[in-house]
């Protein structure tokens, strides 16, 4: 799914800013990994050069098994557009755009004609909770209901990997926590995300962490036991308390186990009324 080898990333100046040093890392289909450091340890560097954001100084990096060096621009732009959502933490909405085109605008890239577009952009923010709200502003929104809209707008396009750089930097510890229990239901549906942090207890809810500091991986718990990845049904109140433990044989899960990003567009996000203004 992602594979970085050898990655350095080096910026010029006097003298030049070596942020990543020969970083090795690959992350599987259907991890949830966090990657923590504090500020300057190079962990937004290496999610820029992941997520095609930019390019290494040396080394080779893989999304879904393509060589990104071999790439012109416009193909990396058509790779962003359909296989890798981002969410960052300043939310990046457009003020004066109603909500549901917030979202739409996640596919703008991909090629959907606008009808399709904003009917995709209403299922994912029903996934999110927030499909009554497709007509506000995101002025008119809680810090958490935005980056809910920004999640929405990250899966609308059933992408392959999501980044997620501190997406609850800017949020209340209350609010942050039904943010992180979004992502993990994210993940359960079968996204592969990678989540970005400075924050150690955030990073400890992770499946898999991965530390890094002064532009190097210092320390890695490695990716779980594939039955550990099993994917359960997005509502996190309906799944079976050993979801993750069960076996990967189809024959063997509840009907209601679902392998899609997200679940079908009759289901109210189960987190939706924890970050109302």
């Amino acid at each position: 799914m992602i594979e970085v080898e050898g990655v350095t990333k080096t910026y010029p100046g006097e003298p030049p800013v070596q942020a990543l040093r020969g970083v090795n890392l690959t992350i599987g289909e259907g991890e949830l990994v966090g990657i923590v450091g504090p500020s300057g340890s190079g962990k937004t560097t290496l999610l820029q050069v992941m997520g095609t954001l930019d390019r290494p100084t040396r080394g080779r990096v893989r999304i879904t098994g393509q060589d990104v060096a071999a790439m012109l621009d416009d193909d990396l732009s058509h790779l962003r557009a359909t296989r890798i959502g981002f969410v960052f933490q300043q939310f990046f909405l457009a003020e004066h755009d109603r909500v549901i085109d917030n979202v739409a605008d996640g596919l703008l890239y991909a090629g959907v004609p606008l009808d399709q577009r904003r009917r995709r952009a209403l299922d994912a923010l029903e996934l999110v909770g927030l499909s009554e709200r497709a007509q506000a502003r995101p002025t008119q929104l809680s810090g958490g209901q935005r980056q809910r809209v920004a999640i929405a707008r990250a899966v609308i396009g059933r992408p392959a990997i999501v980044f997620a750089d501190e997406p609850t930097g800017n949020l209340d510890q209350t609010t942050g926590q039904s943010i992180l229990a979004l992502i993990e239901q994210l993940h359960h549906g079968g996204s592969t995300i990678v989540v970005i942090t400075h924050d150690r207890v955030i990073a400890d809810r992770m499946p898999r962490r991965v530390e890094i500091l002064d532009g190097q991986i210092v320390a890695d718990t490695g990716p779980p036991a594939p039955a550990d990845r099993h994917p359960c049904p997005s509502d996190a109140s309906s799944r079976p308390s050993d979801c993750s433990s069960r076996p990967s044989d189809a024959s063997s899960r509840p009907s209601d186990c679902s392998s899609r990003p997200y679940g079908d567009g009759n289901q109210r996000g189960p987190l939706a009324d924890q970050d109302r203004p």
